[in-house]
């Protein structure tokens, strides 16, 4: 069960068949042993949860199974996962979220990180503490731990204000889909403070998600935050995911922004402070990501796909920020953690000091089409992967490609990557052009040749 739950950068499962009370604590107990050997001056660690009816009873075994290994436990209670982030990273605690993010109800899970947010994935413990809860944790402690709650609400909108500045903002009409996720806690505990008019879309936290799924990568989950940009005359539409840790936005016509154009405005806006940075983005973004990095004078960086991934290169090229085409966004002052929330409140700086709507500000940095990820269930992806690239190396003799993450392919006017799912028997083509015409030619010819594989 675990070998099926225990994914690349998190933990994820159907609740209870895949993920239990008995599955978590000794995932608990894994988690302890890990801290232990890694922090051995730490004595606590934080826990919060989403909304899911599972969270509960999954965070009390949790911590048991932390607790019985002498860590004392800090519950911070219902919280968006980047507010888990917040009390790791201000605490110095190793922080634990349970959370399935934009999965569906019956699906439960867990993101972990070290002291300071600092990331937990398969290469940096996720794989020991698997190992540990297969064969059993150590003995339990002489002195068990103890439990206690702390609301961080409060510091965690504080420290999310603190990234702008509302002198000369003009107001702005703002709507949030929060999809009955946890935005529906954090995000009007931010607003309260900006000089901006919100409304907020399905702010009742309930984790069977009765009005949409709480994923905003999926157009159909967008739908009703379009209309309702468009019937108030909004200046802005966010959508959050399940944990709030991920936003998309819709500008003013209803059109969706992807998370490639939000990168690069935001990586835009950082580096007008911190000339000559350093700023990540992962292999699917949009060219036109390292080619604003570059032209604000910046130095584009290119990582896997991944919050772990991202985290560690950040960590190791001392990055001011990074961005996913996913909509995670990391930043430097966050203890390289992402966050939809600091995100969504320096877009509305941008906007809020731009005078003209959010189409027209994006517009310089919209310059390709794009095919959106298409999935395709392969029973041999390593297969398909090869095979694909020998024919495009075969093919074309100004092909440039790499194998940082799947298969990536540059033919000059147009690219594509092709990846293997961390939890599927899926390959991910994400594949960019000059327009739609050539993306339309494109897929067709990478689709083509992965049928001639299978």
């Amino acid at each position: 069960m675990l070998d099926t739950i225990v994914k690349a950068y998190d933990i994820r499962g159907v609740y209870p068949g895949q993920i239990n009370a008995d599955v978590v604590a000794r995932l608990g107990q894994g988690f302890a042993a890990f801290i232990a050997r890694v922090e051995p001056d730490t004595t606590a660690v934080a826990l919060g949860r989403d909304m899911r009816p599972s969270g509960p009873e999954l965070v009390d075994a949790f911590a048991h199974g932390v607790m019985a290994h002498g860590f004392d436990v800090i519950d911070i209670g219902l919280a968006s996962t980047d507010m888990l982030y917040f009390a790791s990273g201000s605490l110095n605690v190793p922080g634990v979220m349970f959370t399935a993010s934009h999965n569906p109800a019956e699906y439960n899970g867990i993101k972990l990180c070290r002291s300071g947010a600092a990331p937990v994935g398969e290469a940096s413990g996720l794989a020991d503490i698997k190992q540990v809860a297969i064969e059993g944790g150590p003995e339990p402690a002489t002195r068990a731990g103890s439990r206690s709650s702390r609301n961080l609400l409060d510091d965690f909108s504080r420290h999310v204000r603190s990234f702008i500045s509302t002198d000369g903002l003009r107001p702005l009409r703002v709507v949030a889909d929060t999809a009955n996720g946890m935005g529906g806690l954090v995000v009007p505990e931010v607003f309260k403070q900006l000089p901006f008019e919100l409304e907020v879309m399905y702010p009742e936290l309930d984790g069977m998600f009765p009005n949409h799924e709480a994923n905003p990568i999926e157009a159909k989950n967008l739908v009703d935050l379009q209309a309702r940009v468009l019937e108030t005359g909004a200046d802005i539409g966010l959508a959050f995911d399940g944990d709030a840790d991920r936003v998309f936005l819709v500008d003013e016509t209803a059109r969706p922004v992807s998370g490639s154009l939000t990168t690069a405005l935001l990586a835009k806006s950082i580096l007008a402070s911190n000339p000559g940075a350093k700023v990540i983005y992962n292999l699917i973004c949009s060219k036109a990501v390292p080619e604003v990095i570059s032209e604000a004078g910046g130095m584009a960086l290119r990582s896997r796909v991944g919050h772990s991934f991202i985290k560690e290169t950040m960590a190791r090229e001392s990055a001011v920020f990074g961005g996913e085409h996913s909509a995670h966004y990391y930043f430097q002052d966050n203890w390289r953690a992402d966050s939809g929330l600091i995100a969504s409140v320096m877009v509305l700086e941008q906007l809020g000091r731009y005078d003209g709507p959010l189409s027209e500000l994006l517009a310089p940095l919209d310059r390709y089409a794009a095919s959106g990820e298409i999935n395709t269930r392969v029973s041999d992806a390593a297969g398909v992967i090869d095979h694909v690239a020998r024919y495009f190396a075969s093919t074309y003799d100004h092909a440039v490609s790499d194998r940082l993450d799947g298969l990536t392919v540059d033919l000059g006017d147009w690219w594509f990557n092709l990846r293997p799912s961390n939890t599927e028997p899926l390959l991910r083509l994400n594949l960019e052009a000059a327009d739609d015409t050539s993306v339309a030619a494109g897929v067709a010819e990478v689709q083509s040749v992965m049928a001639a594989a299978s």
